[in-house]
């Protein structure tokens, strides 16, 4: 099955450290004003996850949620989830700190993608 959601190495490893730091995590791709094109991560225990949030995937072992209103613009995607350089942070995910920013790339789901998400039901 193909995932909505994955991340690139360099995010698998900031997520490592991160969870070291804080313990368990959980991402949130909101869209809002200031980190529109980047997933937030916070400690598990500090978001309250609403019911109008979807769960695309897990990342590094870590659940990673939508917006439902910002999901309807992403259906037809697979979000890439990278670790950019970010000095001095700019960001008020956990990653900040380190001098990093989790960033959200995607690509088009292929038509065979496509159809496998349907046939499962998950879109």
């Amino acid at each position: 099955m193909v995932e909505r959601v994955v991340a690139t190495t360099a995010a698998l490893a900031l997520i490592a450290r991160l969870r070291e730091k804080h313990g368990p995590l959980v991402f949130l791709q909101s869209g809002g004003c200031c980190e529109g094109s980047a997933a937030s991560c916070f400690p598990r225990d500090e978001l309250q996850v609403g019911t109008r949030d979807l769960l695309l995937g897990e990342i590094g072992g870590c659940p990673f949620y939508c917006t439902e209103s910002q999901y309807e613009y992403l259906k037809h995607t697979q979000l890439v989830i990278d670790a950019l350089d970010m000095p001095g942070g700019g960001s008020f995910s956990l990653e900040g700190p380190e001098g990093k920013s989790f960033h959200t790339g995607s690509r088009l789901f292929s038509d065979a993608e496509w159809a496998e998400l349907q046939q499962a039901g998950l879109v």
